[in-house]
């Protein structure tokens, strides 16, 4: 995969489509830009998407984490990925993003406010940040030596795709029928996910662990002014639909939507219909 230089390291990206509307793709944590590989093909003609690599996932460079981890923060983030699209040469561009995406892409926002046009954001780590306590984050920290408790916990990820009665605790996960090149998908991002950072695997926890107490980006809401459309599972157990609620009601141009029968990650559980609301934001503009 190319990688493009990002300040003092390198970001893995990959892009899908041509087209002269730009729409950059920010994944959440743990994760790659493949996350949205099986719903890019069904994107419409005429849009140019391209997906970045955080530091510390996919492809990129895993620099080293501090002692606090804040050289894996959601500001420095934020940070990486413009001097990416920089790299890049992409101007005028909208954000496409997933998860703990969302915080990273309202940073991007406040830092470059004219730079950036529509946002779909997919079950968004808000503004507020989340908050993670000690027994969460020594969670993240047994998943970094167990495929098996990685593999039960980024299931509660994508619910939709398991038999209800495997993702009781204590059971094992089971795929439900016919969701074969799903299968494949996951099988391949639970890889992915071992070879991630330290700076990933606890640094995310415990920056939006800060980000909620400082409550510095929650105060910067209404300041954000672009066009928001955001989709919330309603079987997503990861993400607080009051906080949703609160983030719609706080910036001036912000539609939330409900999807029912789906959980955190609908551009896994179900891609066609990802795509299509994808589509729908973005197929038909002009830049």
């Amino acid at each position: 995969m190319p990688r493009v230089q990002a300040g003092e390291i390198q970001l893995g990206w990959r892009e899908w489509g041509e087209g002269d509307v730009t729409v950059v793709f920010i994944h959440g944590n743990l994760a790659s830009k493949d996350w949205i590989e099986l719903a890019a093909p069904l994107f419409p003609s005429g849009l140019r998407v391209i997906g970045i690599d955080w530091r510390g996932c996919g492809d990129s460079d895993r620099p080293k984490p501090t002692v606090n981890y804040t050289n894996y923060t959601m500001q420095q983030h934020a940070e990486d990925m413009l001097a990416a699209l920089d790299a890049l040469n992409v101007g005028h561009c909208h954000l496409a993003t997933h998860s703990t995406g969302g915080i990273i892409a309202a940073r991007m926002l406040l830092i470059q406010p004219r730079r950036f046009g529509r946002v779909f954001a997919l079950d968004p780590v808000t503004p507020l940040g989340m908050a993670f306590n000690v027994d969460q984050i020594a969670l993240f920290r047994a998943m970094m030596a167990s495929k098996t408790l990685t593999r039960a916990v980024m299931a509660t990820a994508a619910s939709s795709l398991f038999v209800p009665e495997s993702m009781a605790p204590n059971a094992i996960p089971r795929f439900r029928e016919g969701v074969n090149e799903i299968q494949a998908l996951f099988d391949r991002i639970i890889e992915q996910t071992f070879g991630v950072s330290e700076g990933i695997w606890i640094g995310t926890p415990v920056n939006l662990t800060r980000e909620r107490e400082s409550r510095e980006l929650e105060r910067r809401m209404a300041d954000i002014g672009h066009s928001h459309l955001v989709l919330w599972g309603e079987r997503d157990g990861w993400i607080s639909s009051a906080d949703l609620r609160a983030m719609a009601e706080a910036m001036p141009d912000c539609r939330l939507v409900v999807v029912p029968g789906i959980g955190h990650s609908m551009n896994l559980e179900m891609p066609a219909l990802y795509a299509g609301y994808f589509g729908a934001w973005f197929g038909g503009l002009v830049t």
